[in-house]
């Protein structure tokens, strides 16, 4: 694991798992054979190696006569298969009443389908395992929550024209990223624009923009480059993000024009 915070949840729910088994009066091997997985996995847990899923604490906690005491630690154990910076990320935006993202390179995360994110990380070099691969899909995804939470926050997103063209996992995953959109789009509390590459005066020509405006009135950024991810939080830097979002936002297709301007690069697509 990459954090401290999530090596100590596994070694935890694993010396739980380890002390309910050593009560019960089984081997590692009759677990595992109990609850249908191989003897290496269930030791791999209890040193906390490896992440148990939902099924193995279920089944482990029924085997055991546990009570219900290691089913319920599943939520603990979900925060902790993400990465840290996800996991930092997706608190901040649980918080949030408005968020505003540009994104130049490819869909923004919160926008992603599950294929389009696979294939974004199945490219990154040096490459993942495939172990990684899916957790950070997962974890990615996870963080849509934040479209279904309520109230509902505020959502817009500035997307450029490149990323809606780039055939990231080849034309099938495109066509269904772009149809995703399409859908995400009609949502009442998000607007979804787009950056014409046409564009001459161009506000976002730093990179990324990512804001998240929190329930207590406090207004942070974030920053994500090629090794490292930060949250910015001096109101003077954060005052020039937000001021360059917003002309982002001006200079780009109003969300109308941007809808009609996805379905345009759909139909190219088809």
């Amino acid at each position: 694991m990459e954090d401290e915070e999530a090596e100590a949840v596994l070694r935890t729910v694993g010396r739980q798992i380890r002390m309910w088994r050593e009560a019960a009066g089984m081997t590692q091997a009759d677990l595992g054979a109990a609850i249908g997985y191989g003897e290496e996995m269930v030791s791999s847990v209890e040193r906390g190696r490896r992440i148990p899923k939902p099924d193995f604490l279920d089944k482990a906690d029924e085997v055991l006569g546990a009570g219900g005491k290691l089913s319920a630690m599943k939520e603990d154990v979900e925060r902790a298969r993400y990465p840290k910076k996800v996991r930092d990320l997706a608190k901040l935006e649980d918080e949030a009443v408005e968020l505003g993202a540009y994104a130049n390179h490819n869909m923004h995360g919160l926008l992603q389908t599950p294929e389009y994110a696979r294939a974004l990380f199945g490219i990154r070099r040096p490459s993942y395992s495939q172990e990684e691969i899916d957790r950070q899909v997962a974890a990615r995804i996870a963080r849509q929550r934040v479209f279904e939470r309520m109230p509902a926050p505020l959502l817009t997103f500035v997307q450029e024209e490149v990323t809606l063209r780039r055939p990231v996992g080849g034309r099938m995953v495109l066509r269904q990223q772009l149809e995703h959109l399409l859908e995400i789009s009609v949502l009442r509390h998000v607007e979804i624009q787009v950056m014409p590459t046409d564009r001459e005066d161009h506000a976002g020509m730093g990179g990324p923009i990512r804001l998240l405006k929190l329930r207590d009135g406090k207004t942070l950024g974030h920053s994500e480059a090629q090794l490292h991810s930060r949250v910015i939080s001096d109101p003077r830097e954060v005052q020039i993000l937000d001021m360059r979002y917003g002309m982002i936002r001006a200079q780009a297709l109003s969300p109308r024009e941007s809808l009609a301007f996805i379905e345009k690069v759909l139909g190219e697509e088809t």
